[in-house]
């Protein structure tokens, strides 16, 4: 099997790196790459993998996952561009940057395939969406989705969807703890001790969740399934339609669509 090499294994880095083990490869066969010595010596000891500079990676991998910062990106490809072989694949992972921002620093040809996952990476439940770069066919698309499948579901979309894609599942787990912050708040005001409450809305929202992805059903039936009529569902549905909380919603994820394009220019 050909090497993978994890340029900059941070958090995101470290969980693909456990999944892809557990999915199993040999620790062998992966080689990582960090930016403080203390850091690779803890990933060495904890999975026994490779820890290599940046060059060697770039130069033996079979297949490079670029999981820096976004900010970092352009000082990595300058380091690693002149010794990237052609057949080599490159998977971003760095939110924001285009594939043509990478292979205008790469050698000619060379195939990129660009990811953006979330933090969920860390219990395996990561939604990846990924595109294909202007050299990356569907066997590169096929390498990209079995690297990324073991730690969660992987979604193939066009690059022009890839910001918004970033502001809907990439920011997505956000959205989703500010409402079980704001549901726990109530169950205080309803009297409720902080630990039940959050039990309570935690279980909520995994047996909502559970349901919605295997049931099949609209999430409006769902929805509708436990609204009765007159009953206590349905007034609190008004109070949220009344407060215009879709509305917010449909402008805070275009809000986010807008940021992450204004730190994809610059």
């Amino acid at each position: 099997m050909p090497m993978i090499a994890i340029l900059g294994a941070g958090k995101m880095g470290e969980a693909l790196l456990s999944g892809v083990l557990r999915a199993g490869r040999r620790p062998s066969e992966l080689m990582a790459t960090t930016r403080r010595e203390q850091r690779g010596t803890l990933l060495r000891e904890r999975y026994g993998v490779q820890i290599v500079t940046n060059v060697e990676a770039a130069a033996k991998a079979g297949t490079l996952v670029l999981a820096v910062k976004p900010q970092d990106m352009g000082a990595l490809l300058d380091e690693i561009g002149p010794h990237v072989p052609s057949g080599r694949l490159v998977v971003s992972m760095a939110a924001g940057i285009t594939t043509p921002f990478i292979e205008q620093r790469l050698p000619e040809g060379v195939p990129v395939v660009r990811v953006m996952s979330n933090t969920p990476v860390h219990v395996d439940e990561a939604m990846s969406v990924i595109s294909a770069g202007a050299h990356a066919g569907e066997e590169h698309l096929k390498l990209a989705e079995e690297l990324l499948s073991p730690v969660g579901k992987v979604l193939r979309i066009p690059e022009s969807l890839q910001d918004g894609a970033t502001a809907l599942s990439g920011s997505g787990p956000a959205y989703f703890y500010y409402l079980v912050e704001a549901m726990v708040d109530a169950g205080i005001l309803l009297g409720m001790p902080r630990a039940a409450a959050l039990e309570m809305v935690i279980q909520s929202a995994v047996g909502a969740a559970i349901m919605l992805r295997d049931s099949g059903e609209h999430p409006v039936l769902l929805r509708e399934a436990v609204t009765s009529p007159g009953g206590t569902t349905i007034s609190a549905i008004r109070e949220l339609e009344r407060h215009g909380v879709r509305a917010a919603v449909l402008e805070a994820i275009e809000a986010a669509r807008d940021r992450g394009r204004e730190l994809a220019g610059g």
